[in-house]
């Protein structure tokens, strides 16, 4: 929800604080780095000192964060303090996954429950946008931080009346060279691709990151697998069905930002739409992403995931399809049509992708799992937020839509990818991990 109401409103952001369109890019991707960088050791820290105590801690840095948010008074604070929520917010999915998981020991009443677990995107999506949007108009862009704070009050007192308490029984070590070494490689690769059409993708600044990505990811490579408690386990990836999933992660997420992005920015800036008009276009994906999601859920538990995904691939493609001409012209219903198609694309495929990558662990390891397929989401929308930021970036009204259509070519390839995902997917449901924690070469 934070992500697609501070999505809506970053028009509002930009022309209050001075901020052009990089500066914005930053506004987003400062939140999306910094989980991304976090999520496995926080997976790690609930795992050794109560999932539950950790979830409680997130709420409080992410709701403190947001009072920061609300009254930053520059563009540097405001991205400063987006950061430091992401650090809350490293604390939230995983764990929240790891609860579901280890509170449901079944596999297929699991994979109905992570249905409905992964259906509270398409509600955040709902009311991001919308939500966003009317507060923007009513009380201008401070507001979409400053309704955080009740979100999270009503969290913590509901945590701590609900949730049970759970550990690993042999909880992980912190990882910290695995850690650097990650936030790194996450921050680099995002940060050329948002700074790259400024500086030049040939000068000597772009080079020097790009060989900052290559040297920092052979270096993770190499220090995960010499220990013996890694930030990532590289076995976990000789798998296609695994790997598969964190690619899947990945391309959904791309897609899913890059339409939100592009989106608001014509609608508001080439059509002359207001924030809550710009939100509530938005309403069909998140209602095909709400409505899907428990569906999908249903099918891995009675098929495997191979069949959601693949309906998954299609939707996202006719989605980007749809729109790959845009122009000022382009009428509303073939607007809302891809954003419908995109929303049920997104609905399907985060069930499977999630199932398949906790299905091969044991549950005590659960908050590990999660975290990686929650990193690789991040990291899919912070590329989505530099790749649509870097095509609109400088353009004027007039040529947004012209500007975007190559945006629409990345979400039909991200769906396209997603068909080679289905197919290494192959994973029949109720597949657990052998005793001794290693994953079946399945997996």
């Amino acid at each position: 929800m934070d992500t697609t109401i501070v999505n809506v409103g970053l028009p509002a952001i930009g022309q209050a604080l001075d901020i052009g369109t990089r500066g914005l890019e930053w506004t987003v991707d400062a939140y999306t780095l910094v989980l991304a960088a976090l999520l496995i050791s926080a997976g790690a820290l609930a795992d050794r000192f109560g999932r539950r105590r950790v979830f409680q801690w997130g709420l409080a840095v992410f709701g403190a964060a947001s009072l920061a948010c609300a009254v930053a008074p520059s563009a540097g604070a405001l991205v400063a303090a987006r950061a430091l929520q992401g650090v809350g917010a490293s604390m939230l999915s995983p764990v929240a996954l790891a609860i579901v998981v280890n509170a449901m020991p079944d596999p297929r009443e699991r994979a109905r429950a992570i249905g409905v677990w992964a259906s509270v995107f398409g509600l955040s999506m709902a009311a991001g946008p919308v939500a966003g949007g009317a507060l923007i108009d009513a009380f201008g862009w401070r507001s979409v931080f400053w309704v955080n704070v009740p979100v999270v009050v009503v969290a913590l007192v509901l945590s701590a009346v609900f949730v049970p308490e759970s550990r690993a029984p042999r909880p992980r070590r912190l990882d910290l060279p695995g850690q650097v070494l990650l936030t790194v490689v996450i921050g680099a690769s995002v940060g050329v691709l948002i700074e790259g059409p400024r500086v030049g993708w040939t000068s000597l600044p772009a080079v020097g990151a790009y060989a900052c990505v290559v040297l920092s990811a052979v270096a993770f490579g190499v220090v995960e697998s010499r220990r013996s408690e890694p930030l990532m386990e590289p076995a976990l990836f000789r798998g296609p069905a695994f790997t598969g999933a964190v690619v899947g992660a990945v391309a959904v997420f791309v897609a899913l930002n890059v339409t939100l992005l592009l989106e608001t920015f014509h609608l508001q800036h080439a059509r002359g739409w207001t924030p809550l008009a710009a939100g509530a276009a938005t309403l069909p994906m998140a209602v095909g992403a709400t409505l899907c999601a428990p569906f999908s859920g249903r099918l891995v538990g009675r098929s495997g995931p191979r069949l959601p995904l693949t309906l998954a691939a299609g939707f996202l493609t006719a989605g980007g399809l749809c729109l790959v001409g845009l122009d000022d012209d382009t009428g509303v219903a073939l607007l809302l049509l891809a954003n419908g198609l995109v929303g049920v694309g997104f609905g399907f495929a985060n069930a499977p992708i999630t199932n398949t990558a906790v299905s091969g662990l044991p549950a005590q390891r659960a908050g590990v799992a999660g975290a990686i397929t929650s990193t690789a989401r991040q990291f899919g929308a912070a590329v989505g937020i530099a790749v649509a930021g870097g095509l609109v970036a400088g353009v004027p009204p007039a040529g947004l839509a012209h500007a975007s259509r190559p945006g629409w070519f990345v979400v039909a390839a991200c769906g396209a990818l997603l068909f080679l995902v289905a197919r290494a997917s192959r994973q029949a449901p109720g597949v657990t991990a052998p005793r001794d924690g290693r994953t079946r070469g399945a997996v």
